[in-house]
């Protein structure tokens, strides 16, 4: 089987051209989990494979991660075929957070009589999930308030930090096998976001040799990101995966 990771953004959230930063887990060409459904994600996603997601996994609720998601509310609940069958992954203590967020306003239709999680299918989780024969490992990362962001990695294959500082301790456990790492960095950090001097103090080079960097804040810094010697991951660019081995979830 061939993996890959193909991302829909890359942008910080004012980084409007590059897209609200996503990414999809493919398995032989075919779109296997999405991450994170921001405001343009669903137009890219349905552009791209030419249906909704049957699967997405959300990181954490800020809008530009999540605003996509009353969009997908109405694709899913009005196409009778793919009603309630959309699996939403997330950690549960973002529950009442993407409730919140997403599915608190007052009646999800106009005419009543639907609750908004009736169009999903939704599977909270802590440690990780099991999706298509794969463990998901889920993580705690750090942005904004500690417990409301979680990253996500498949032993073997990736690991998408979301929206976070360096975290070394959950790479030296989820990336520690050889993983393409896709890593939230721009030019500068800031005390919720990675930036370039950060990686060079936080992780060895054999880490930042694994790193894709998306969340960058434009075009020209994601070149300033490459004039230090590092990848960055450009819109609708896949990157090619380790294949994961058989999978067991983890101790704990």
């Amino acid at each position: 089987m061939s993996y890959d990771l193909r991302f829909l953004g890359t942008g910080a959230a004012h980084a409007v051209e590059l897209g609200s930063s996503a990414v999809v887990l493919e398995r032989d060409g075919r779109p296997l989990l999405l991450v994170d459904c921001g405001p343009d994600t669903l137009d890219r996603y349905v552009d791209t494979y030419g249906a909704p997601p049957a699967a997405l996994y959300i990181t954490h609720t800020h809008m530009d991660h999540v605003a996509g998601m009353e969009r997908l509310f109405f694709r899913l609940w009005f196409d009778e075929t793919l009603r309630g069958r959309t699996k939403v992954f997330l950690h549960a203590g973002l529950l009442p957070w993407l409730q919140g967020r997403v599915a608190d306003y007052p009646g999800a239709l106009a005419e009543g009589g639907v609750n908004y999680w009736e169009a999903f299918h939704l599977v909270p989780c802590t440690r990780g999930f099991w999706h298509e024969g794969l463990w998901f490992d889920v993580f705690p990362t750090r942005h904004h308030v500690q417990g409301t962001s979680y990253g996500l990695g498949l032993r073997g294959s990736f690991v998408f930090t979301g929206d976070t500082r360096p975290v070394p301790e959950a790479l030296a456990l989820h990336g520690a096998s050889g993983e393409l790492i896709a890593h939230d960095c721009g030019v500068v950090g800031n005390p919720s976001h990675t930036g370039v001097d950060d990686l060079e103090r936080e992780y060895t080079s054999e880490v930042r040799a694994r790193m894709a960097l998306y969340h960058y804040g434009s075009v020209a810094d994601g070149e300033t990101l490459e004039a230090r010697g590092y990848r960055i991951a450009r819109p609708s660019e896949r990157l090619a995966l380790p294949e994961p081995p058989p999978a067991r979830p983890t101790a704990g």
